[in-house]
């Protein structure tokens, strides 16, 4: 009995157009609320650009793509289906990082079960980079914005006293002598901190050839990026205190955010030039 076969290339595109429909069914609600988020939270706006840069990443690799074969492997398959079961109970749950999340472990799954562990391997980087797009969860902001919150009124209180400014906090909250400033969730640093991450991961991929050296600045931003912020809280309490709280509040409040970014990321590159200059005897 003759079996009508297709060429490997055929099977190849025949199999990706099938999934690729699949995964648009699956996940057009989730990409739907992922990109709403995009535009009414303004701590992950910064999400429209993570898909263009790891993109450009595949992009880079194209040299080393072309040269490699594509192969099935089977245990894509397997990731895949761990990928939708993430879905699933994701979706049970009300569980949005978990959903978003799925999605980035069922192109992973895809990716090896249509071209193969060589592929998967050279673009597991711009794959993982993808994970700053999804909003961290709940739970987790909630543990790391209200620490950074503290942080940040202990050390501006501690340098406005310094200053001679007379200032007295209770928790997240400094009160002056003409005024009171709360740290505020948005005024955390978690914005510029998440920012700052994704920006030097990309700064570090692209500056830095050792693996060591690109892991030490990528973790050189949590310091960074939480002095950087306790210096802008330490603005506005000094401002607070000699022009009152309008002026602090006012259209410096939301520049210096800016301002504290441009800097922290000019601290990120002199770390990285320090870097570059160690070289292995």
């Amino acid at each position: 009995m003759f079996v009508p076969t297709l060429p490997m290339n055929r099977w190849v595109w025949v199999k990706s157009v099938m999934i690729t429909a699949c995964l648009i069914f699956l996940y057009a609600p989730v990409m739907k609320g992922l990109v709403s988020v995009w535009i009414n939270m303004p701590d992950f706006s910064h999400g429209f650009l993570i898909p263009i840069v790891s993109l450009y990443f595949v992009y880079e690799r194209r040299r080393q793509l072309r040269v490699l074969n594509p192969s099935s492997n089977w245990v894509g398959l397997g990731l895949i289906i761990f990928g939708i079961l993430l879905l699933l109970l994701g979706n049970l749950a009300t569980e949005y990082f978990t959903m978003r999340f799925s999605l980035l472990v069922v192109l992973g799954g895809i990716l090896l079960f249509l071209l193969g562990r060589e592929f998967f391997e050279n673009l597991l980087f711009p794959l993982i980079f993808l994970i700053f797009m999804i909003p961290i969860p709940s739970i987790l902001m909630d543990r790391i914005t209200f620490p950074m919150q503290l942080f940040a009124s202990k050390v501006a209180a501690n340098t406005l006293y310094l200053t001679g400014i007379p200032v007295l906090r209770e928790g997240n909250v400094m009160l002056l002598a003409n005024t009171s400033l709360e740290v505020a969730e948005a005024c955390s640093g978690i914005r510029s901190l998440i920012s700052l991450l994704a920006l030097s991961v990309v700064f570090a991929y692209f500056s830095q050839k050792e693996t060591w050296k690109r892991i030490l600045l990528i973790l050189s931003t949590l310091p960074i990026a939480i002095i950087a912020n306790a210096a802008r809280v330490t603005g506005t309490g000094i401002l607070a205190h000699h022009y009152g709280d309008k002026v602090a509040q006012g259209f410096f409040h939301g520049f210096s955010g800016w301002i504290l970014f441009v800097v922290a990321f000019v601290c990120l590159f002199v770390v990285g030039s320090l870097l570059s200059r160690i070289k292995r005897s």
